[in-house]
């Protein structure tokens, strides 16, 4: 297995850009079945890989693009956030996920904590973060507990309430 996760090319943009939100519609069908609704707008990635300290990495398997991330990098605090991490569909249960995250421990290993969410709905990003990568939830937002970062952005979306129900993940490095 030749695995090599490197910085993003802008070539590959586009892409990168549609093959995150197939992951994630994929995910939100298989958590609701068939949905009209666009689960990730190209506005959240654009926000993300525009953000400050912002590094996008796609991920390479044997030569053929398997997935992407999204961090975050605050060099001041090194309180990072993985903004995004996919899998391209039909590259699951192959190690590409675990692959992608050992690869961002290794290119960041100033960081004190990582921190990172998922929708409730996320079964498989749940066991991911917590059982192989060594998160732990610290915190459910729902609609009795608000995430106060995400309230204006949450009342922009269309009539979806996928997201609602979040749970916030960190992971302290030692």
């Amino acid at each position: 297995m030749n695995f090599e996760l490197r910085p993003l090319n802008p070539k590959h943009l586009i892409q990168f850009k549609k093959d995150i939100q197939e992951a994630f519609q994929q995910g939100a069908v298989d958590g609701f079945g068939e949905i009209e609704e666009e689960i990730l707008p190209e506005s959240h990635i654009n926000r993300s890989l525009s953000a400050k300290g912002s590094i996008a990495y796609e991920a390479i398997l044997d030569g053929e693009f398997v997935g992407g991330a999204v961090v975050l990098i605050d060099s001041k605090t090194q309180h990072n956030h993985l903004d995004f991490l996919y899998v391209k569909n039909g590259t699951h249960s192959k190690g590409v996920g675990q692959s992608i995250w050992n690869a961002i421990e290794k290119l960041h290993p100033e960081t004190k904590v990582w921190e990172t969410g998922t929708p409730y709905f996320e079964r498989r990003n749940i066991h991911f973060y917590v059982n192989k990568c060594g998160f732990h939830i610290v915190e459910y937002f729902n609609k009795y507990h608000k995430d106060p970062n995400e309230e204006t952005e949450m009342e922009q979306l269309p009539d979806i309430d996928y997201f609602a129900d979040f749970f916030r993940f960190e992971k302290v490095m030692r």
